[in-house]
């Protein structure tokens, strides 16, 4: 197809818009993709929803390729499905909800685990049914605190979500591998550079599953991996080699005055010891028991320079630790806030939890359990005890792989696609059931699937630009040349013949047929982003265009009989 700037809706602006902090959204909007309506809410313009439409059109071959069919569920859902298993509640405020004029409690779908399965439920019967694969593409929903970054994380986005269901679980692995590379195929067409990393479940659930992380510097999530080795993982997830435990020191263990220091850094300044040597006791709260009375206090100790992990933390002590708040010291006076050491400590808590790392320390700095003091030579053995010792804290760099292939390193990324093995736990509250051959009621086995469709786009952008705008794959370009002419004397008509000839051969090309200066034409031809720009000037009569990338790789005097085939192996140099 052939469209003309001068009638594609999309104004190009020269200078960044004043709230974009990012690249992505900078260009996305400079570039005449995108508008803002809300915080986290955006238009997309003709040349936004090209690019959309492109991103989508690959995930629905890829899917199809992996044998998932497509249907398309409703954004609002009913609060009795997310009820039934306790969704509704553990979703909190990222949930849009709505009530009609009825008094009935609605959702906007952030993901479509409840109703997908519910279909689902009502519509298979026998293991001849199994296994089953179905995929939407649609909009969802979820009230972000703090939308940013373009469409990185935004209220109102575009998603494709697959769920699949099966009579056991090694049909789930199956499909699961079947995913796994539909999915590394489907980043590789969008031209991202990503990477598959073990991951957490979340809200969704399940106890297997990956995230696909792209690197960008403007990504909120954290990926730990081993550069001269396979091991990745999401910080959440991500673990080290376990250190290998010490003798416990010589040092005697001594009350020191530290008044107005409990923190580890003024800690660390006022002794003049490393954080490393600082052992902190950080005190958790279990959530109440029915028919219990008593906070349920966790202490975890964890050297000075390194973080808790709750989500660790959590599987370690099996429900959603809280960090004590001033109401819960004040009814503990045992416990001074700031100056909590391990030393007898244990009968004032539920349970001690160390990190592995605690055991390779000795000679600790830490709480003396008496306000403004601390104590020195604490020794693990000697002077304190831990009920278990457990990996409760981050992965930092440089830490050693746990599969011994070096030390790791961080980077910053944003996640793009997650899949997961969900097991029972969608069927079993939901009743997806289904006859196996032998006649027993057996529950379905789940998988979920994700893809940020909306989000591929400032992600690709991130990774794709230079000083002047965007540098679009091939694959995603809103059209794959743009056709600049140039010059008072040029033949519309030729101008029309160059970009029939392209059109023949089944490409997409973008006609700047505005009056106006070649700077201008130019600077917005290489704001937009086509991969190729044919420009129609001064040997246009002659049967000659100048070629050339968008990255400038490429600069080609060219004849408009071979111009066509030029294009194309520009566009796929591999092919």
């Amino acid at each position: 197809m052939v469209d003309h700037l001068s009638h594609v809706f999309a104004r190009t602006l020269r200078d960044d818009p004043a709230e974009a902090e990012t690249v992505n959204h900078k260009l996305l909007v400079r570039g005449g993709y995108a508008r803002k309506v809300a915080s986290g809410v955006y238009t997309y313009l003709p040349l936004g929803l090209r690019v959309l439409r492109k991103v989508e059109a690959i995930v629905r071959e890829e899917m199809a390729r992996a044998g998932s069919q497509e249907l398309l569920m409703p954004t609002l859902m009913p609060r009795e499905l997310w009820e039934r298993t306790g969704r509704w509640t553990q979703y909190g405020e990222l949930m849009f909800r709505v009530t009609d004029r009825k008094g009935a409690e609605f959702c906007l779908g952030p993901t479509h685990e409840e109703l997908v399965t519910t279909l689902v439920a009502n519509e298979v019967r026998s293991y001849r049914d199994l296994p089953l694969s179905v995929y939407q593409i649609q909009t969802k929903y979820r009230d972000e605190l703090r939308p940013r970054s373009g469409l990185i994380r935004a209220r109102d986005f575009v998603m494709k979500d697959a769920y699949s269901f099966h009579p056991d679980r090694d049909s789930l692995r199956e499909t699961y591998t079947v995913m796994y590379a539909a999915y590394e195929r489907v980043f590789t067409r969008c031209g991202l550079r990503f990477r598959a990393v073990e991951a957490q479940a979340g809200e969704i659930g399940g106890d297997v599953n990956h995230e696909f992380m792209a690197p960008t510097e403007v990504g909120e999530d954290l990926f730990v991996y081993a550069p001269d080795g396979t091991y990745a993982a999401n910080l959440e997830a991500a673990v080290s080699q376990r250190p290998e435990p010490v003798e416990p020191g010589s040092q005697p263990w001594a009350r020191v005055h530290t008044p107005g220091v409990p923190g580890v850094d003024d800690l660390s300044a006022h002794l003049g010891v490393p954080a490393s040597q600082i052992l902190k006791c950080v005190l958790y709260k279990l959530p109440a028991v029915e028919g219990e009375d008593a906070v349920r206090v966790v202490a975890v100790l964890v050297p000075g320079d390194r973080e808790v992990n709750e989500i660790k933390l959590a599987k370690v002590v099996g429900a959603a630790p809280s960090l004590l708040d001033a109401t819960d010291f004040a009814a503990q006076p045992a416990l001074v806030r700031g100056y909590v050491g391990p030393v007898g400590l244990g009968t004032h808590v539920h349970r001690i939890i160390a990190d592995h790392h605690v055991a390779a320390g000795r000679d600790w700095v830490t709480g003396a359990n008496e306000v403004d003091y601390h104590a020195t030579g604490c020794n693990l053995g000697r002077d304190f005890t831990a009920d278990e010792f457990a990996d409760v804290t981050n992965v930092r760099a440089g830490d050693p792989s746990p599969d011994g292939s070096g030390p790791l390193a961080i980077d910053r990324s944003v996640e793009v696609g997650h899949i997961f093995q969900l097991g029972t736990k969608y069927s079993q509250p939901l009743e997806a059931r289904y006859l196996d051959s032998n006649g027993k009621d057996v529950a379905m086995v789940m998988g979920c699937y994700g893809i940020g469709i909306s989000r591929i786009l400032s992600v690709v952008i991130e990774q794709h630009h230079d000083d002047n705008g965007i540098l679009w794959p091939a694959e995603l370009a809103p059209y794959d040349v743009e056709v600049i002419p140039l010059g008072k004397n040029v033949d519309p008509e030729a101008v029309t013949g160059v970009a029939a000839t392209l059109e023949a051969e089944g490409l997409d090309v973008l006609v700047d047929d505005r009056p106006g200066s070649a700077g201008v034409k130019f600077a917005d031809a290489d704001l937009i982003g086509c991969p190729v720009q044919v420009i129609a000037g001064r040997r246009l009569s002659e049967g000659v265009v100048e070629v050339r990338t968008r990255d400038r790789s490429t600069t080609l005097d060219v004849d408009i009989a071979d111009l066509p085939k030029t294009v194309q192996r520009l566009l796929h140099p591999s092919a």
